[in-house]
């Protein structure tokens, strides 16, 4: 007697409606087209405790991958886990950082209205342009330099015998030592006085230096403000507001030109962080990137030079504005100055800003801790290009 499997008609309405619901969600997601884009985005930091998505926080990425689902630019699905669009950013900024070119990577529709995403976003946050990368693009991995800029009051910088007050105006001999004393930092050194919990023969403490440069002074609501320059190859969490506290108590008196050199030692120093309000990420460099795949008819350069004017009237209207009203209403450099000669400078007692230490931490998760093996990541994220 020969027997024959007969299918259950049961079986065929088995699946649950949850079941059923999720394919239609996967099938949904993959009848839409996706490439991998560099996304352009600028942002104003006030009012944020920084970049990264932390839930129950109010954060850049969280109202951009929400305006980003309102738009139908993302699905649900990605909304709650961002990787499944292979999302990342190319640097992670603090509480009250801003940006002028930050950059991410990520997966979106071969069609999209940023006009639409835009609309969801406060003014400011604006997700200016787009760009087609390799399947493999990685804007963290990919990027060769980051360029940042920190504002301050130019009395930040007066000689001790100046007070520190709006109406004091740098002369040329301050100007001139403050771009010799920052040329100082030009090149590799120990870093690791310059951040949380980093050890002092720990390989990711090296860091490069490009360029450190204090720009001619400019004159806005009576107040004047020079700013600070500065691109390196990577940057660790508070390494450049540490850089920056670091010069203005050389330049104040507070401590000695030497303090730069000793800090590059083993020995943990004690030393200030400047107040976050001033920095704002100015470029990310894809300069390698750019010369390997933006000429082979593809891809596009990762550069924004077309979008530049829209990128400086938004820096001008909502980041530098912010800044220079922030500190005449907030005064936080003033009161910052007023307890710089609390610190030490010197070989750290063990309880010393214990509670500074503790708040680098908390803010620690995900800021560049693979920087040090950054070409082994190039490397590998290329080798999944097209």
């Amino acid at each position: 007697m020969n027997s024959c499997a007969v299918e259950n008609p049961l079986k065929r309405i088995s699946e649950s409606v949850s079941d059923v619901e999720a394919k239609k969600s996967r099938t949904e997601y993959q009848r839409i087209k996706r490439r991998k884009y560099a996304s352009l985005i600028c942002y104003s930091g006030t009012g944020y405790l920084g970049l990264q998505r932390n839930p129950g926080r109010k954060t850049i990425e969280e109202d951009l991958l929400n305006a980003m689902l309102k738009a139908g630019a993302i699905t649900e699905e990605a909304y709650n886990q961002p990787k499944v669009i292979e999302f990342q950013r190319a640097a992670r900024t603090d509480k009250g950082v801003s940006a002028v070119r930050q950059i991410l990577s990520l997966k979106l529709p071969m069609e999209i209205s940023l006009e639409d995403i835009n609309s969801h976003l406060p003014e400011q946050i604006r997700m200016v342009a787009v760009k087609r990368a390799t399947k493999g693009f990685n804007c963290k991995g990919h990027c060769d330099a980051r360029t940042y800029s920190y504002m301050m009051p130019s009395f930040a910088l007066a000689p001790k015998e100046c007070l520190p007050e709006e109406s004091y105006r740098i002369t040329d001999d301050v100007f001139d030592k403050t771009n010799e004393l920052l040329q100082t930092f030009v090149g590799t050194h120990n870093y690791h006085n310059f951040t949380s919990r980093k050890k002092p023969l720990d390989p990711s403490a090296q860091r490069y230096i490009i360029s450190f440069i204090c720009e001619r002074p400019v004159l806005t609501e009576g107040m004047e403000f020079v700013v600070l320059k500065v691109k390196g190859q990577s940057f660790m969490l508070h390494q450049i507001r540490k850089m920056v506290g670091l010069v203005i108590a050389i330049m104040r008196g507070v401590t000695a030109k030497e303090t730069v050199t000793k800090a590059w030692g083993e020995e943990k120093l004690d030393l200030p962080v400047a107040p976050g309000v001033g920095l704002v990420l100015e470029e990310v460099h894809y300069d390698r990137y750019n010369e390997r795949y933006s000429k082979d008819g593809f891809h596009d350069a990762i550069e924004w030079s077309a979008v530049k004017e829209q990128l400086e009237e938004f820096k001008t209207k909502y980041i530098l504005s912010s800044i220079v009203q922030t500190e005449k209403d907030e005064k936080s450099m003033l009161l910052w100055l007023e307890n710089l000669p609390l610190h030490s400078f010197d070989v750290r007692n063990g309880s010393r800003n214990l509670v500074e230490d503790e708040e680098e931490e908390d803010d620690c998760a995900e800021e560049d801790r693979n920087e040090s093996s950054k070409l082994k990541v190039e490397n590998d994220v290329k080798s999944k290009d097209e």
